[in-house]
């Protein structure tokens, strides 16, 4: 269990520099919803999928034709996604308290094992730009299919400053 006594998140847009990192543009739903939306002190991000803007990065399913390591990669992309979609929201990843949950849905093959290396991708891109303190409880599910046959899905419910 973690307990962060709410301290927040400062630095995020700094840390996003100095890694290097540039977020995507903000995805753009794929259906009648929105990217985000704030409930008290948490926002709620839809699924967030391996895309750039608007268009896929990976295809497939996990296991068949992407391997575990492809996987990792998409769900950094989902996460890239999420942290752009947040910030597009929010006006800075600063505001961010907490990351409360993470869920990472995988398209798999049957017999496919190695989830949570696959899921990783995405706590690790949320330890790099939150610090480990932030590292959220996470639900990792292989599912038979996800929209557009993308291989990865996540979902991302952030705590944010008053």
């Amino acid at each position: 269990m973690v307990d962060r006594g709410h301290a927040p998140a400062a630095g995020a847009e700094q840390r996003l520099q100095q890694l290097g990192i540039t977020l995507p543009p903000p995805p753009t739903p794929f259906g009648a919803y929105v990217e985000a939306v704030k409930a008290g002190n948490l926002v709620f991000l839809s699924g967030m999928l391996p895309v750039v803007g608007h268009t896929p990065q990976f295809i497939g399913r996990v296991g068949g034709e992407l391997t575990a390591e492809d996987g990792k990669r998409a769900a950094e992309t989902a996460c890239l996604s999420g942290l752009s979609a947040a910030k597009a929201y929010l006006g800075s990843l600063d505001r961010i308290t907490g990351v409360a949950k993470l869920g990472v849905y995988i398209a798999t093959e049957g017999d496919f094992r190695d989830h949570p290396k696959v899921a990783d991708g995405a706590s690790e891109l949320l330890v790099k730009v939150f610090g480990e303190a932030m590292l959220s409880g996470r639900v990792v599910l292989g599912v038979a299919s996800l929209p557009l046959g993308m291989p990865i899905e996540i979902e991302l419910v952030l705590e944010v400053e008053a």
